[in-house]
């Protein structure tokens, strides 16, 4: 089960160009919870690394999640599909000390997959955000995430995340983070 004291938050290049090329209303899906899983784990006092694939060409983050993070957004710019392949980031991932990886992401077949892979190779415990993960096409969207079970990532969303982190209403943070979500 997930909980605050074991989490980390990986953001996947969910950047300008990328969220552009998305169908409308995935695109307006990703950027309000993508923007809410941020704000509850800043909240939760959770650790969030963002990645940008290429930023030259795609694009910053989106400007949501750069407003969230405020002086915390320091990314890691990459351009191989596994994000831990690149300037020290399962280095920093492994400085936290943590056992369980929350990523959410753009796209969902090719960074996002061969990321958590990664991830569990390295022994993580990986949950994969679905409602906060995109790809153009659907079904390459629906095969990452079929591929990603069967590797065994846990495959959840924004909701399940954000209230198993909280464990019940008598957590501090409570109302802050149920008040995201309404």
């Amino acid at each position: 089960m997930l909980n605050t004291y074991d989490s980390i938050v990986l953001v996947i290049d969910i950047q300008e160009k990328l969220t552009n090329m998305l169908e409308d209303d995935v695109c307006r899906q990703i950027t309000e919870k993508s923007q809410k899983l941020v704000a509850a784990a800043k909240t939760l006092g959770l650790n969030v690394i963002v990645t940008e694939q290429y930023p030259k060409g795609l694009g910053q983050t989106i400007q949501g999640i750069r407003d969230a993070l405020l002086e915390n957004y320091v990314p890691y710019e990459k351009t191989a599909f596994n994000a831990l392949l690149e300037n020290n980031l399962l280095g920093n991932i492994k400085g936290h000390n943590k056992k369980q990886v929350v990523i959410c992401g753009i796209e969902s077949h090719i960074c996002v997959l061969q990321t958590a892979l990664g991830l569990l190779n390295e022994g993580y415990e990986v949950f994969v955000v679905k409602d906060i993960c995109a790809s153009r096409k659907k079904s390459e969207f629906k095969c990452a995430m079929e591929l990603l079970r069967q590797e065994g990532a846990k495959i959840c969303t924004l909701e399940m995340v954000l209230f198993a982190w909280l464990k019940g209403a008598k957590n501090p943070c409570f109302k802050e983070v149920q008040a995201l979500i309404k």
